[in-house]
């Protein structure tokens, strides 16, 4: 007896997650499900069983992600990259590594839009971070929402290794400060640099 099932329990069947079905659907791997009234997918559940053994063996990926905020900071991003790397093969993983040189405050940065377009596409199942702010300075958690939509585990090496709250500030505060100064720097107008000045007395009047 043919029993039809709906996209969810077809993708737990093979261990994957719905948009790869989806994926396949497109790509002819897979033969098209039926539909419901309502335009909602049913596949065959035999038929999946079937191809299970040959579809579901590493068809998504690991993706490890290393951000350091500047260009002076080169070495701290090998560094993690190199943790990255020893803690996924140590579990075995086949994985990618994804770096980018930015302020945790840029969402345009070329690996983090690479990324998120592949978590979108289902084609992670895991993401691994050495910190939880190498993602993001700011909406580190959006993305997270993301993984979780999509069924992929987020791995943070050092999660246990929590902030103060004055220390999230200080960092946050100098990240902002940052960026502002940097777009300062790149106004030729008298008035951006008499700010800038300003900044720079501020920054010495609360230095300890």
């Amino acid at each position: 007896m043919t029993r039809l099932v709906p996209i969810g329990v077809a993708a737990q069947e093979l261990g994957v997650h719905p948009m790869t079905l989806r994926r396949w659907e497109t790509e002819g791997r897979i033969d098209p499900p039926l539909r419901t009234q309502g335009g909602r997918r049913r596949y065959d559940l035999a038929k999946l069983r079937a191809i299970a053994p040959h579809k579901a063996p590493s068809t998504r990926a690991t993706i490890a992600y290393a951000r350091v905020s500047t260009s002076g900071q080169k070495d701290d991003l090998v560094r993690q990259v190199a943790l990255l790397e020893s803690y996924c093969a140590a579990n075995g993983w086949a994985y990618e590594v994804i770096s980018d040189v930015g302020s945790g405050l840029n969402y345009h940065k070329r690996g983090l839009k690479a990324l998120v377009s592949r978590i979108c596409s289902g084609e992670v199942e895991r993401l691994v971070l050495s910190h939880k702010d190498r993602l993001l300075r700011f909406g580190s958690e959006l993305v997270f929402s993301l993984c979780e939509h999509f069924g992929v585990e987020v791995i943070i090496i050092n999660a246990s290794e929590d902030s103060t709250f004055e220390e999230d500030l200080a960092n946050d505060v100098i990240e902002i400060v940052t960026v502002f100064s940097a777009r300062l720097y790149g106004s030729r107008s008298d008035e951006n640099k008499q700010v800038m000045e300003r900044l720079q007395e501020v920054a010495k009047e609360l230095s300890p």
